[in-house]
């Protein structure tokens, strides 16, 4: 079985984002970017599948620019066999690589396509959902818990009141939570091997998926500023406060 990952680059976590000075969108210039942290999630669970027998072969996939490769060589490293990078400088929302992957899904045919559940920088949570929607395959998203049995994946995922458990029929789309596991660090190593490993570069353009965005960016803009909190000398004050802002 193959296990398909799709990885985007992001602003690194750790890093403040800045907005440019003509509210145009975030200056992305000298900024640090790294592997989206959902995703890094994905790969190291399609890592475990393969490790404990399930599958046999760990793709990862990413589209974006040519700076990509880098966070495909890390999935490399942590233990993908391969990549995929669709080449494009182009700003791509959701439904555009939902189109790509299923593509590539039908060109690699896996039996199981896992996705960070929403990416850090536009928190869309569309992807997967989509590329479900597109191959008509059942989908588990905001996984808790993976575990494959055949051909049946039961997936536990994360809702507001708790936990609920799926069973679905592979083929399917996973999109993984915080807490399904802990993604492993490359080793120097396997750092050094992951060079070698084969990156295939396409164009969305090979797919023939029009990238054309169907949003636009009026403006963006700097969250306002958290207000200084207040002390207060005792329960009936707070009470008081509370019912004066209408919080209760």
């Amino acid at each position: 079985m193959k296990i398909l990952v799709p990885v985007k680059r992001v602003i690194d976590y750790n890093v403040k984002p800045r907005v440019k000075s003509d509210g145009s969108g975030v200056d992305l210039a000298n900024v640090k970017m790294s592997m989206n942290p959902f995703d890094e999630i994905s790969i190291e669970e399609a890592i475990r599948l393969k490790e404990a027998g399930k599958a046999e072969e760990v793709i990862a996939v990413s589209v974006g620019p040519q700076k990509a490769q880098e966070n495909l060589r890390t999935a490399l490293a942590m233990g993908a066999d391969r990549a995929i990078l669709v080449v494009t400088d182009e700003e791509v929302e959701p439904l555009a690589v939902a189109k790509i992957l299923a593509k590539i899904v039908a060109e690699e045919s896996p039996k199981l396509v896992i996705c960070g559940k929403q990416a850090i920088d536009d928190d869309s949570n569309q992807t997967g959902q989509m590329l479900a929607a597109l191959l008509g395959w059942g989908q588990g998203t905001f996984a808790n818990e993976v575990a494959i049995e055949g051909d049946e994946i039961t997936v536990k995922r994360e809702i507001d009141g708790g936990l609920q458990t799926v069973k679905l029929n592979l083929p399917a789309v996973v999109t993984t939570d915080l807490r399904l596991n802990e993604p492993r660090y490359a080793s120097l190593p396997n750092i050094m091997k992951a060079k070698k490993k084969p990156m295939d570069e396409k164009t969305p353009a090979d797919y023939g998926v029009d990238i054309s965005p169907r949003l636009a960016t009026i403006t963006v803009t700097e969250p306002p500023v958290r207000q200084a909190g207040e002390k207060v000398e005792d329960v009936d004050a707070l009470v008081a406060k509370l019912k004066a802002v209408g919080a209760i």
